[in-house]
């Protein structure tokens, strides 16, 4: 059943769609005038929900719901409001507005519990602009890396100079980070962004842990020649190659259970027609909420890299470009969630994600629970991005009842 709080969170969602750098699609980068538009938005609702609104150095956006007595410890509830190029409505805001509602209900209901709330709208999660990811959320939970003040957009303009031009001050990051007292954790609500939910007919899951991830870059090397005239025994072709690695790849993951691998980009030089590929560059995602499954699979997969070339006698190099741990979200929180969702009359669905969110860079700072909203399709990162305004008004309903759970613990 739809109520006036799901109404209103699509509503609101619909609204920040039109925050956008371009015309023609939802794109809405870090410390930019789109960003602006929907701060401008989202500081007058947290007011309207009875929260204290302040933003900080690094552009985070920030409500605070006041406990029913002084010196309570927090819980943050949230998301990110930036997006990636062409993005979909619900990817971010979404859990902002839920975070939103949940806490209007209190202050409609003249309630305070005994914790206060604070709602983060993170700046950066996508790293559209700055290619830096989870810029917000590692501000808040002090890992931020002064190092990436210096970055630069395709404009030229400097990290720091856009923070200033926002109305941040870059010299004060640090004091971003939480130190505001004790924390009971974090809880983001967010889209699926896959099909498990879709599949099993239920609204909403709880997010069991956030996938480890290895991103490497790798290079096969041949030699070019002309396409006409070297015969195809002589060959060193590249491409050829990293051909037979790319559905080396697919098998692998294919083969294992939860575990997800993608060569997502490729570069062939020198790129024409009449020219066998000389070189070759690809990238490599490889996750697994499981470590150990993921680092085995990625051994056997950086083994095949090797193999493959080797009996076209094409060289090739493998770097590795990131390596991120799974993060098990805190049983504490997974099972006052997983509770909520019973009492909402709703089967309980425990799935593990495979896109990262801000609670990888939260983790470092507080407990993190997951509460994943069915989206058609499952699909994400693209305008058609799709979810139930019913499915949003079962995700605010078990936020609440989160919330009036947690109330009671000791």
């Amino acid at each position: 059943m739809i109520n006036q709080y799901a109404a209103e969170a699509m509503e609101r969602c619909e609204l920040l769609a039109s925050c956008s750098e371009e015309p023609d699609q939802l794109t809405r980068p870090f410390a930019s005038e789109a960003m602006r538009c929907a701060h401008e938005h989202v500081g007058r609702w947290l007011s309207d929900a009875g929260m204290n609104v302040r933003h900080d150095n690094i552009g985070n956006l920030r409500g605070r719901y006041e406990a029913v007595a002084p010196g309570r410890p927090t819980l943050l509830l949230g998301s990110h409001l930036d997006s990636v190029r062409g993005a979909g409505k619900y990817d971010g805001p979404l859990g902002v507005v839920v975070a939103i509602a949940a806490v209007k209900r209190l202050h409609d209901a003249k309630t305070r519990l005994p914790f206060g709330i604070e709602v983060i709208g993170f700046a950066d999660e996508e790293g559209l602009r700055f290619g830096s990811t989870y810029l917000g959320s590692r501000a808040v939970a002090g890992t931020f890396e002064p190092g990436d003040l210096d970055r630069t957009d395709a404009l030229g303009m400097s990290m720091a100079e856009a923070i200033r031009a926002f109305g941040g001050d870059p010299s004060r990051i640090g004091d971003d980070r939480w130190g505001e007292g004790d924390l009971l954790g974090y809880c983001e609500v967010h889209i699926e962004q896959g099909p498990v939910l879709e599949a099993r007919g239920v609204p909403v899951g709880v997010v069991s842990a956030i996938a480890g991830q290895s991103r490497y870059a790798l290079t096969f090397k041949g030699e070019a020649g002309h396409a006409g005239t070297v015969p195809m025994e002589q060959r060193r072709d590249a491409l050829a190659a990293a051909s037979e690695f790319v559905l080396a790849v697919e098998g692998e993951a294919r083969a294992g259970e939860g575990l997800v691998a993608t060569v997502g980009r490729l570069e062939v030089h020198p790129g024409a027609a009449n020219v066998i590929p000389g070189e070759v560059e690809l990238s490599l995602d490889v996750r697994h909420a499981d470590d150990a499954v993921r680092v085995d699979a990625l051994r056997r997969i950086l083994g095949r890299a090797h193999d493959v070339p080797a009996k076209r006698n094409v060289a090739v190099a493998a770097h590795r470009l990131s390596e991120n741990a799974a993060l098990p979200c805190a049983p504490r929180l997974v099972s006052l969630l997983s509770q909520a969702v019973q009492d909402a009359g709703h089967p309980i669905v425990q799935l593990p994600s495979g896109a990262g969110h801000d609670g990888v860079a939260m983790a470092s700072l507080t407990d993190i629970g997951m509460l994943f909203v069915r989206c058609k399709g499952g699909l994400s990162h693209h305008p058609a991005e799709s979810v139930a305004a019913e499915d949003v008004a079962v995700a605010i309903d078990v936020v609440g009842r989160f919330l009036e759970l947690l109330a009671k613990q000791p």
